[in-house]
């Protein structure tokens, strides 16, 4: 396998967008990331693209929709879906492409236009459960999750504060980034205070619904080296599919994620991650997922995840800084985009390049993580120089 590395990427503002369609999202991320390395789309071999089900943009086949707004037009192209782990595993799949010797580049390119759901996403949910066993309780996202919540809340002893202290720290660190839909600062109060979705969850636990589009560029080594003296190399890759079962699994713990990321650090020959690791990128639709998401990383040891919080160890300027890019709970959340977002995160932090919301210490290695589906697919990627 060639070692392949990200060489740049692209990101739109993550706001809720009346005028942009998809397409013209996905060519905005599309031309940033290939102006910021220097390349043209005919420099490209092909194109990997994600995007949730159809159902987040209301448009049929949407992989075809998008092909020719993200580069794909008259190209090798494919497009990933699963649902919120989109976002890195279309990565994956772009670095199978170029690692594989069959393409020396690949742009992959995640979009979502949330605000274009009709009726609202939540909406779709309620049709995708084993209509015997679970559709008659009428579920959604949010009071599946809330069970979750409360699971790993009651498990460790953690209380409604402590989950909230996970939204001030992103949504603090989303300040500083220009994709940002949130400039005003945010306090546990805030979020306690926030109306109640489906108990324990409230309003402000929960990232926003978004618009946006992210875009990288990947390049086998050869390439690479000649395009930047910076390149980012994709170190370990990971995935895994758990039971859709929400039920019959013990929701304290993201088994899905462990071993997905145990499968992304044995390649990148990570043995002591918590120690290794310089910055993480856990996938942080709610507040408890960041700190649920850690655990799984590995990168804190369970049940003490908020302690470690507390104590400054996840703060930006702190040992193993916790989503810099302020994540979904502070830039904003259009699903598959992201966790594309997640990754060019780690390219602009260990490239140095990240302006204001810089990590200090020159970091090397970091980790990017998104999920997706029912509580049970995640994609893992670990990033170093």
């Amino acid at each position: 396998m060639r070692k392949v590395a990200i060489v740049g990427a692209g990101l739109t503002k993550f706001v809720r967008r009346a005028l942009e369609t998809p397409k013209e999202l996905s060519f905005e991320a599309t031309s940033t990331a290939l102006d910021s390395c220097g390349l043209k789309l005919e420099d490209i071999d092909c194109v990997a693209h994600g995007s949730a089900p159809d159902a987040f943009d209301g448009i049929h086949q949407k992989g075809e929709y998008l092909a020719d707004g993200c580069g794909g037009w008259n190209k090798p192209t494919m497009r990933v879906f699963v649902g919120g782990a989109t976002g890195v595993h279309a990565i994956i799949h772009g670095w199978h492409h170029v690692a594989s010797g069959m393409f020396d580049t690949c742009l992959v390119v995640c979009e979502e236009k949330m605000s274009s759901a009709m009726p609202h996403a939540q909406g779709f949910f309620l049709t995708i459960f084993d209509a015997i066993t679970e559709r008659a309780l009428h579920p959604n996202l949010l009071w599946i999750f809330a069970l979750e919540m409360n699971r790993y809340m009651s498990r460790y002893g953690y209380t409604k504060e402590d989950m909230a202290l996970a939204a001030v720290n992103n949504k603090r660190n989303g300040q500083l980034h220009p994709s940002s839909q949130f400039k005003d600062e945010v306090t546990v109060e805030d979020v306690l205070n926030s109306e109640i979705m489906a108990y324990p969850v409230s309003r402000l636990d929960v990232s926003p619904v978004s618009d946006g589009a992210a875009a990288v560029v990947l390049a086998a080594e050869p390439v690479a080296r000649r395009l930047t003296d910076k390149p980012v190399w994709i170190e370990g890759v990971g995935w895994t599919l758990d039971t859709a079962y929400w039920g019959t699994r013990d929701l304290y713990y993201p088994r899905y994620l462990d071993k997905a990321a145990r499968m992304a650090y044995e390649m990148a020959g990570i043995r002591e991650p918590a120690k290794q690791i310089n910055i993480a990128e856990p996938y942080d639709p709610f507040d408890y997922k960041a700190l649920h998401h850690m655990e799984g990383l590995q990168l804190s040891p369970r049940g003490k995840t908020v302690e470690l919080l507390r104590d400054g160890h996840f703060a930006r300027d702190g040992n193993l800084p916790m989503c810099p890019s302020g994540g979904l709970l502070g830039v904003g959340n259009p699903i598959a985009a992201a966790g594309t977002m997640k990754v060019a995160e780690l390219f602009w932090q260990l490239r140095g390049e990240a302006g204001e919301r810089q990590v200090p210490g020159n970091p090397r290695l970091g980790v990017a993580q998104a999920w997706g589906d029912l509580m049970q697919v995640s994609s893992v990627v670990v990033a170093g120089i």
